[in-house]
């Protein structure tokens, strides 16, 4: 299964990649030659479909649980001042994505978008200490009664060159649903409140959609 922001390059990395083993076949003489290159190209094409699959994912709904919203590796545990938004102190967890992983974004919590913000900027590596200020990058806040407000931000990489954000304010979300996709490496923070207890450790490797980062 792939995500429909894959649609259309897959479409055409598909065409680019079956007329590239046609124009081998008849130009390239050399059989190692020809088998190397065809397999270079079709190397290509499998990662750019791992790229955008979607796997289906089982988000166990629960308001005290914060998800993980995308897969990745836990890169931040730390308090920090949130300024966009809340104006105080948070605790921030940042998850990175490789190429090879997936990259739906996915709502941590259920309840109502209050903020939804796009913000153009660089493309420095997304581990890059500026990267969460200096970046192109997306804010979303989610609230609802019982965790109050949450706020993700969807970070584009050196190699990331397109966010896609689905929340729009007043939006009703459901926890673990489709919120948007980033397009070849990023990243992704969290600005949780400082009574939240965080369940996972840096280096951690995550799955979004059903791993719980933290409970309220």
């Amino acid at each position: 299964m792939f995500h429909k922001e894959g649609f259309k390059i897959i479409i055409i990395v598909t065409f680019i990649v079956g007329l590239g083993i046609l124009a081998i076949d008849k130009l390239v003489e050399l059989i190692w030659l020809n088998k190397l290159l065809s397999l270079l190209l079709l190397g290509f094409y499998v990662l750019i479909l791992q790229f955008f699959r979607n796997p289906k994912r089982h988000t166990m709904l629960n308001d005290s649980y914060i998800i993980a919203p995308v897969d990745g590796k836990v890169v931040v545990i730390e308090e920090v001042f949130e300024k966009e938004y809340f104006n105080e102190k948070r605790l921030q967890v940042s998850i990175f994505m490789s190429p090879i992983n997936v990259h739906v974004t996915r709502y941590p919590i259920g309840g109502e978008v209050v903020y939804s913000k796009y913000h153009p900027g660089k493309y420095l590596v997304a581990w890059h200490p500026k990267a969460s200020e200096a970046n192109e990058r997306t804010t979303v806040v989610i609230s609802n009664k019982f965790s109050g407000e949450i706020l993700y931000r969807q970070i584009a990489g050196a190699l990331a060159r397109r966010i896609v954000n689905y929340a729009k304010p007043q939006m009703k979300v459901v926890q673990g649903s489709d919120a948007g996709f980033i397009k070849f490496g990023s990243r992704v923070d969290l600005f949780l409140p400082l009574n939240a207890v965080i369940k996972v450790n840096l280096n951690d490797k995550i799955k979004g959609g059903e791993q719980i980062i933290a409970t309220l």
